[in-house]
């Protein structure tokens, strides 16, 4: 296995996991009073939005040719990075 598959497999992961998470949080919030339920809604569809900007960079990158891949690394790092931070929010938001 080359370096480039085991990265696209490693972020891959990753990312059926925060799907996993962001499933989690639809359920909550489909059990939430209205007025939170709304808050909740809302904060799951900017989840929903960050994860197919992370998983769009990611289709990108697997179909790069050569090196490319190198240079689009940055761009998986950061949509992985701020659709983890959102997560993360969104979870410590819920809980609460």
């Amino acid at each position: 296995m080359t370096s480039k598959e085991a990265y696209v497999e490693k972020i891959q992961a990753r990312l059926n996991q925060w799907d996993s998470e962001i499933e989690n949080l639809k359920a909550k919030a489909a059990e939430a009073g209205a007025d939170a339920r709304i808050r909740y809604e809302k904060q799951v569809a900017e989840l929903q939005e960050k994860q197919k900007d992370a998983q769009g960079k990611l289709d990108e990158l697997r179909s790069s040719g050569g090196d490319a891949w190198q240079d689009l690394k940055v761009g998986v790092e950061s949509a992985w990075s701020s659709l983890e931070s959102a997560t993360k929010k969104a979870i410590s938001r819920f809980a609460a």
